[in-house]
């Protein structure tokens, strides 16, 4: 079920970085960010990687130079990345497009994509080496939004590993673009998604007016500890095949059990999750942040075909962890539902009336766990020329302003050839160890038969 840490050491042999600039003049100008893209909880730098296999019809094209050509002939329609961030009165971040660029690292690996094994997902061995942290580039403010490194591979395939300034994109906004470089680098000469810039679709109203309950930035005082420590993190992933969904759909109500599989593999996780940390206080808050994409509910107007920006909020699924722990998968699956529904048009404009009015503050971390759905952004897809990625997705779990925090759901294809999703999860290693055994326990365990008659809330989980 947990995928075991990779003992594969290899080297990598980098060029000096460099700024790729777009390929012909930009506009000077400064652009506002969104009340929605500079809150605090997005102001960190979150890691991508893809992996890509030799391709003999590509024989004599060298991948970075076809993407690093690609990449500057795209910044010219997306030369808002090309520039700075800057931060102006009541912590307002706006883009001052220089076009001075992105960072660009050249680099080569005594290592064959084959040896990472067939089952490519999180936690890579040496990501430190395949994205390379450029020494004063990683801050949010004057600094390059993007850093892309292309390591070639001894097979002749690739990796493409790319480092994002969150506040810019979301995963939609970012895969966008990096479909766009796909496709000149295939030989477009035009994106066939043009970029929008539209992020006063979410500016907050004048005056602001909070029309809706935020509990996601309640501000929640750490008094039992529970931040996790950074010095003790295991970080290890959980592949789960519709095998695996289906045995967790056993242990709900009948009217449950048609939910998403977001929904209940989100309930089972966070519930799974709270017992291996053991609270220390059975009614302390536990809440669970589930990343849902707005996109399709801005109706009034709608976005705009090829906006970019982050179009999506962090509605919040709290309870104690007393009750959490104690009830049935049926209960957190109940406010997991409930969380999510409660996003609409309005709750996207209250959020932006919040960030003004608050300061932009950090969504709440005590207690908290947050997920994040990428199964159908398409990073796989994205194509430079070389085929689908063999890997495309988050670099690892626990990424964020507040690490060990967060995972993802990532579409993934087993040696077998049967889809389903791998969960990266970053936690201290001893509660790594009663997470791994209570997911087991999960999936192992038989369904209890019930009476149709039989309340709910006698069901019990086998944990």
């Amino acid at each position: 079920m947990a995928s075991p840490p990779t003992s594969l050491v290899f080297k990598v042999q980098r060029r000096q970085p460099e700024l790729v600039s777009p390929a012909k003049p930009t506009p000077r100008e400064l652009k506002h960010l969104s009340d929605i893209d500079d809150q605090e909880g997005l102001r960190f730098q979150i890691p991508v990687i893809q992996f890509y296999r030799y391709d003999p019809s590509m024989k004599g094209k060298d991948c970075v130079k076809v993407i690093r050509e690609a990449i500057s002939q795209t910044l010219v329609f997306y030369y808002p990345f090309a520039g700075r961030l800057r931060e102006g009165p009541g912590r307002k971040l706006m883009v001052d497009c220089t076009g001075e660029g992105i960072l660009f690292i050249e680099a080569n690996a005594d290592v064959t994509l084959r040896q990472f094994g067939d089952a490519l997902q999180p936690p890579f061995p040496c990501l430190e080496e395949l994205l390379y942290n450029v020494p004063g580039s990683d801050g949010v403010l004057n600094c390059p939004l993007l850093l892309i490194q292309v390591t070639r591979l001894k097979c002749g395939g690739f990796i493409f590993a790319l480092r994002l300034n969150h506040t810019m994109s979301d995963a939609a906004g970012l895969v966008q673009f990096m479909t766009a470089v796909g496709e000149v680098a295939r030989g477009a000469r035009v994106p066939s998604i043009l970029p929008v810039w539209g992020r006063e679709a979410f500016k907050a109203r004048d005056p602001p007016r909070m029309t809706c309950t935020h509990h996601e930035y309640d501000d929640v005082p750490d008094i039992h500890g529970t931040l996790i420590p950074l010095d003790d993190m295991a970080h290890r992933s959980f592949f789960f095949r519709p095998t695996e969904i289906s045995a967790i759909r056993r242990f709900l109500p009948d009217h449950l059990r048609k939910c998403s599989t977001f929904e209940i593999l989100t309930a089972a996780l966070w519930r799974c999750r709270t017992i291996a940390l053991q609270p220390k206080d059975p009614e302390q808050e536990v809440r669970v942040l589930c990343i849902v994409n707005a996109r399709s509910k801005i109706v009034n107007p709608p976005l705009p075909t090829g906006f970019y920006g982050n179009a999506f909020a962090f509605p919040v699924a709290l309870t104690s962890a007393a009750k959490l722990c104690q009830n049935p998968l049926g209960f957190a699956l109940e406010l997991v539902k409930s969380a999510k529904a409660d996003v609409t048009q309005e709750y996207m404009r209250s959020l932006a009336d919040l960030m003004v009015n608050r300061g932009r503050p950090h969504f709440t971390v005590v207690g908290t766990y947050l997920v994040s759905d990428v199964t159908r952004a398409g990073f796989g897809d994205v194509d430079f020329g070389w085929g689908k990625a063999a890997y495309g997705g988050p670099a690892k779990g626990g990424v964020g302003a507040i690490p060990g925090v967060a995972s993802f759901y990532i579409p993934f294809r087993d040696n077998n050839g049967e889809d389903g999703i791998v969960v990266p999860v970053c936690l201290p290693a001893p509660a790594m160890d009663r997470f791994v055994k209570e997911i087991d326990g999960m999936l192992k365990a038989k369904a209890i038969d019930l009476p149709p008659q039989t309340s709910t809330s006698f069901i019990k989980c086998a944990l």
